[in-house]
C-alpha cells in the first residue's frame, strides 16, 4: 500500500518581526450624505475640505441635541422608547421658526 504524503498547511512560518496588521478605527462622518444632498440642491456647486468638517461638526452638535432633548422628553413622560413623537418635539424645541416647521413637515 503507497503512503500517501503528509498534509502541511499552506501558511509559511511565522516569523518573529511579524505582527497582526490593525484594522483602522471607523470615524463616524456624515461627509457622503452631505454631498449627496448638496449635489441634490445645487448641482454645480462644490464644498472644501475645511467647509465639509464645518458641516459635518455641525450635523454631529445638532443631532445631539435633538437626541439629548427627545431623551429628556421621553423621560419626562417616564418612557423608555424614544419615539419618533418624541424626537418631532424636540426637533420644534431645538430649530427656529420656519426651519422647524420645514423640518417636521419633510
Amino acid at each position: 500500500m503507497a503512503k500517501t504524503p503528509s498534509k502541511q498547511s499552506a501558511k509559511p512560518p511565522k516569523k518573529a518581526g511579524d505582527k497582526k496588521k490593525r484594522s483602522k478605527k471607523r470615524v463616524e462622518s456624515y461627509s457622503s450624505y452631505i454631498y449627496k444632498v448638496m449635489k441634490q440642491v445645487h448641482p454645480d456647486t462644490g464644498i472644501s475640505k475645511k467647509g465639509m468638517s464645518i458641516m459635518n461638526s455641525f450635523i454631529k452638535d445638532i443631532f445631539e441635541r435633538i437626541a439629548t432633548e427627545a431623551g429628556k422628553l421621553s423621560t419626562y413622560n417616564k418612557k423608555a422608547t424614544l419615539s419618533s413623537r418624541e424626537i418631532q418635539t424636540a426637533v420644534r424645541l431645538m430649530l427656529p421658526g420656519e426651519l422647524a416647521k420645514h423640518a417636521v413637515s419633510e
